[in-house]
């Protein structure tokens, strides 16, 4: 059994409770234990949740706590069920993100193409801008509209501000062509030219912009539409 904690967390000045800390300066400014008291909301009549949390991180280390089953999580003392099922979700919601946001490198419009699996069949034009950095990695992407791409409708500043936001270098467009067929239209290689002289002005590169079907794809950089 746990020693019986010498000071509770209502006793602790606001500025080092967990929740207030994050609030102020971030999740990054605390520990381990920190967050995980967090999750955990409350200890037991033994342990305030920080200690609680400590103990937890000595039994199941935190290379092993995001593995840890519900059984081996709800039989420690102080978690339960609940507390089990909650500290189980998390860690299934980072593993999920963390798979989604894995670091792609984009060398060819094919890779393009190959990424925009979730569009190439949908039955509306979708406008998605990956932001890359000096090496080709990809930072972020956004869709940016969906619907019919009209060069009118298209702002400059949509496309770029989380480039600038996110440190970007360089950008590919892209979206798909419900129609099937690739080849651009005049609206789409007015839009390529307005966001190239964007960038431009910006010294941010849009190094393609790839139009994308079912079956196939087309770059406006192999095509020598942009230089």
């Amino acid at each position: 059994m746990p020693k019986k904690s010498k000071i509770t967390i209502k006793e602790l000045p606001k500025i080092e409770r967990p929740r207030e800390k994050l609030m102020k300066y971030g999740p990054d400014k605390l520990s381990d234990e920190e967050l995980l008291a967090i999750i955990l909301r409350s200890g037991t009549k033994d342990e305030n949740v920080i200690d609680l949390a400590t103990n937890i991180l000595k039994k199941f280390p935190k290379d092993k706590l995001p593995y840890t089953t519900f059984d081996e999580l709800k039989d420690y003392h102080g978690i339960g069920p609940a507390k089990a099922c909650e500290i189980i979700a998390c860690f299934e919601l980072g593993k999920r993100f963390l798979k989604d946001k894995q670091t792609r490198i984009f060398l060819s419009p094919k890779q393009v193409w190959e990424s925009l699996k979730d569009i190439r069949e949908s039955k509306k034009e979708h406008f998605v801008i990956f932001y890359l950095d000096t090496k080709n990695q990809e930072i972020i992407h956004e869709i940016i509209s969906i619907g019919t791409l009209n060069a009118s409708l298209v702002h400059p500043r949509e496309v770029f501000e989380p480039a600038v936001k996110n440190l970007a270098a360089q950008i590919i467009l892209a979206h798909n062509h419900p129609s099937g067929d690739y080849q651009p239209s005049e609206d789409d290689i007015k839009i390529t030219q307005k966001l190239v002289e964007a960038g431009n002005i910006l010294g941010i590169e849009v190094i393609d912009h790839i139009i994308v079907t079912k079956k196939d794809f087309f770059s406006f950089r192999d095509k020598g539409l942009i230089q």
